[in-house]
């Protein structure tokens, strides 16, 4: 049995779908009561508490460990988690973490970040690390604008990095809890092309059919408007790569190709299965 934390969320719900589809038995686990695919068993539990995971891992041989907010939550031991799953007999544990663990280690957020990989490295269970870059569906952020008023509001316009969709992010999760050939390896997830806010505009633009104007928002709006969502130094991390993306942070990685035998989706093809979410 697979137990997928963060199950209702843009990597969750498609990694509980395709692991339901494979015929492997799955349990979602959530904050909240959410809908899941038939046969699912569905849990609700808050990761901040790693003792209330024990129902969902009674009986697991692998978990998808996506911890989001929880990691920086108070109070929050998220190594405790990888215990847990130890001692309920889970063999095999995919961690989503982060590119900036490699490419910004130094930051409060990605330190926390590589203790807990190296928690899972040392605790002796099998073990596959994610670690993605930024994401299409970030692009969310900007669904209400463009649905009042027909206009994306970002910083940074003509900076591009390479964001993954994902849709992928969870295929390549799927191949690593199921397929033993990942044990031990570390990737990294990106699209298949450098795209910048306003190329991002102008294909949610194409999606909907309709037009959409690019505002440029400066550093000092874009913060004020993210730290509404997550923890402000999170926010000026994230405004320092999107701002001044290194090499490695713009580099496109050959490990989605290379584990799914096909190129990432383009964030294209992201904005058009998800144009419902803009009108």
């Amino acid at each position: 049995m697979i137990v997928v934390t963060g199950a209702t969320g843009n990597i969750g719900r498609p990694l509980t779908q395709a692991l339901a589809e494979a015929g492997e038995e799955v349990t979602a686990v959530s904050r909240h009561t959410a809908a899941v695919p038939d046969g699912v068993r569905h849990v609700v539990a808050d990761l901040a508490e790693p003792a209330g995971l024990r129902p969902a891992l009674d009986g697991a041989t692998a978990l998808f460990l996506l911890l989001s907010g929880d990691l920086h939550a108070t109070g929050a031991a998220p190594a405790d988690i990888i215990g847990e799953a130890a001692s309920a007999g889970v063999r095999r544990v995919v961690l989503l973490s982060t590119l900036g663990v490699v490419t910004r280690p130094f930051g409060e957020t990605r330190i926390a970040m590589r203790a807990l990989e190296d928690t899972l490295r040392e605790s002796g269970l099998e073990w596959a690390i994610l670690r993605p870059g930024g994401f299409a569906s970030n692009a969310l952020w900007w669904a209400e604008s463009v649905r009042a008023r027909q206009v994306v509001a970002a910083p940074f316009g003509d900076i591009g990095v390479p964001v993954v969709d994902p849709a992928d992010i969870a295929a390549v999760a799927a191949a690593c809890l199921l397929e033993d050939r990942h044990t031990g390896a570390a990737y990294e997830l990106t699209g298949p092309e450098v795209i910048t806010p306003r190329g991002q505009t102008e294909a949610i633009a194409a999606a909907l059919g309709t037009p959409v104007r690019f505002h440029q928002l400066t550093r000092e709006e874009a913060k004020a408007a993210m730290s509404r969502s997550m923890p402000a130094e999170l926010a000026d991390d994230t405004l320092d790569i999107l701002g001044s993306p290194s090499p490695a942070e713009s580099r496109v990685s050959p490990d989605v190709e290379r584990i799914l035998g096909r190129a990432p989706r383009p964030f294209a093809d992201w904005a058009a299965r998800h144009a419902a979410a803009f009108r």
